[in-house]
């Protein structure tokens, strides 16, 4: 059960008395531009970097899956503490994004927005039950931030 909460909490991170998904997807963006930015300065290939990034989101989705569900016999439905969804959503929403620090925050503002306002269906997916819910609202938060921000870069808006 140990390993489950440090996972869940990011490492602790959704501990923070203040914001704790904002805390999560902050580290989460760190830990990304981190690994791409490293992986761009040993001269790794966009498409291995994108391949890697998407091997990541996809397993740590579902670790964090298997985690939030055992977690959900201890603790309440989505529990703010519960920051391993936010994480999975801002590497979704920086996904194939050329390093620039100045992209990984704007892919982290427009994360934070649509996992806060929740619009499109994110609400109705946020509404409903179990450890699936907790991940995906925050998937699709983050597909709808990757597909504003690749159109702002495609129309020169960034």
């Amino acid at each position: 059960m140990k390993w489950h909460k440090y996972l869940v909490t990011v490492l602790g991170t959704g501990y923070a008395p203040i914001a704790p998904g904002t805390a999560g997807s902050t580290v989460g963006i760190v830990i990304l531009f981190s690994i791409n930015w490293l992986f761009n300065d040993l001269g790794f290939e966009q498409p291995a970097v994108l391949f890697f990034n998407l091997a990541l989101i996809t397993a740590v989705f579902f670790l964090g899956a298997r985690s939030v569900k055992k977690i959900h016999t201890v603790w309440k439905q989505d529990a703010s503490m519960i920051v391993i969804d936010e994480v999975v959503g801002v590497w979704l929403a920086a996904l194939a994004l050329p390093i620039r620090w100045q992209y990984y925050l704007a892919a982290l503002v427009l994360f934070r927005f649509f996992d806060i306002v929740k619009p499109l269906y994110i609400r109705k997916i946020d509404a409903m039950t179990g450890h699936w819910s907790v991940m995906l609202d925050d998937v699709v938060a983050g597909a709808y931030a990757a597909i504003l921000l690749h159109c702002s870069l495609f129309f020169n808006l960034l």
